[in-house]
């Protein structure tokens, strides 16, 4: 049998204030392509399939139409709940799509209570045994141990070895003559991060080691870190990445969905990584205004990231915007740009026989930052100032 292998949809998310739902609705009609050309027996969504806990009603949209299409390619639809996504609702609306043919699983659960799932593959007649362990909270793993071990856990015990003793319950449910998968949310030891991820559950508290996965499974489809990576370990575990660039960090990571074929009793295969291309592509670009200028048609509609080489003065970034409409980010390069903390220095006893202007050109220059423009906003600033502070005075004297 054969499915695709797809995680981290981040649906709704923007990229420096600039929504990119169209882009998203691009890349995901991408996926829905993917499976109905190869045919695939299932889809596996290993979480993340939107940005936010509380999503807008556009994303949702978009999600639960792009569940249903792929639905209607004849696949098994299998998706599980990441970091981002909201849990409690995923379980919410699980009778919901299962009605239409769709597995959601939002909370950990009991093979029993709907951990485990089972199909036969369309194309082969295959049983197919898949463990879904959707991403697990730090402070809930010791209570979803308790539910499934059924003894007592202390709440120091290690994040990793629990995770290994849910995975452990959950594949006591896999067959010899089965197809056995698992889909997961999480994070491994060694696991590459590809820029996006969540900062603050992808640190050491969250990392599993790889033996935890069982040795049964023929393949394991993770999702949570978004660079595509294999994962050594006892049965083959692969990260398929996001299918976009969410942030400038993931710029020059490729995006696809990974097409695998698996039967019993054999570890699968990964037999493609089908490339996706519709979202626009993140770019990081180098020079001073006049060298950008000159090279402003070559960057198509490209997300930039601006990188200037040159002092910061007043009204840079709105020139740069004006230049580039595409630029969501600009910043001056590190060797151009003024001391982060610069630190107070003693006040030397001739300051106090000069003017605020001639301290504010000063200042300016141990900024970096020599831009007449900015000395005359201060000028003009001075000015009011003193204006409003000899009108109060005087009123106050009459």
């Amino acid at each position: 049998m054969r499915f695709l292998h797809t995680s981290d949809w981040h649906v709704g998310k923007a990229l420096k204030g600039r929504g990119r739902l169209d882009e998203q609705r691009a890349v995901l009609d991408e996926i829905v392509r993917a499976a109905r050309d190869h045919r695939v027996d299932a889809v596996l969504v290993a979480g993340d399939l939107y940005e936010s806990a509380a999503p807008s009603a556009q994303a949702q949209r978009l999600v639960v139409q792009t569940l249903l299409a792929l639905r209607d390619t004849g696949a098994e639809v299998i998706a599980i709940a990441g970091n981002h996504d909201h849990a409690a609702v995923f379980d919410a609306y699980r009778p919901l799509m299962a009605s239409a043919g769709i597995t959601l699983a939002g909370g950990v659960r009991t093979a029993a209570e709907g951990g485990v799932v089972e199909f036969t593959a369309r194309s082969t007649g295959e049983p197919v045994v898949v463990a879904m362990l959707p991403f697990l909270p730090h402070h809930r793993a010791v209570r979803a141990a308790q539910l499934i071990g059924g003894t007592p856990q202390q709440a120091t015990a290690d994040y990793g070895r629990l995770v290994g003793d849910l995975l452990a319950a959950l594949a006591e449910g896999f067959r010899a003559d089965a197809v056995n998968l698992v889909t997961a949310h999480l994070m491994t030891a060694g696991g590459r991060l590809g820029g996006g991820e969540r900062p603050a559950q992808s640190i050491v508290d969250y990392w599993v080691p790889v033996d935890v996965f069982p040795p049964t499974a023929n393949y394991v489809a993770l999702g949570h870190l978004h660079r595509r990576q294999a994962v050594p370990a006892p049965c083959p575990v692969h990260y398929c990445g996001s299918p976009m660039a969410l942030d400038f960090g993931e710029e020059d990571d490729p995006a696809m969905v990974l097409l695998v074929e698996a039967e019993p009793g054999a570890p699968a295969d990964v037999v493609a990584e089908v490339p996706l291309t519709a979202g626009r592509r993140l770019r990081t670009v180098h020079g001073t205004v006049e060298e950008l200028a000159r090279r402003a048609d070559s960057f198509g509609d490209d997300h930039l990231r601006v990188v200037l080489n040159e002092p910061a003065r007043a009204g840079l970034r709105q020139e740069v915007q004006r230049l580039l409409p595409n630029a969501l980010e600009v910043r001056i390069a590190p060797e151009f740009a003024a001391p982060a903390n610069p630190g107070r220095r003693r006040a030397p006893a001739g300051d106090a026989h000069r003017s605020p202007a001639e301290l504010f050109h000063e200042y300016c220059l141990a900024r970096g930052v020599a831009d007449p423009h900015v000395e005359a906003l201060f000028a003009g600033l001075l000015d009011r100032v003193t204006a409003e502070e000899a009108r109060a005075a005087e009123k106050d004297s009459s």
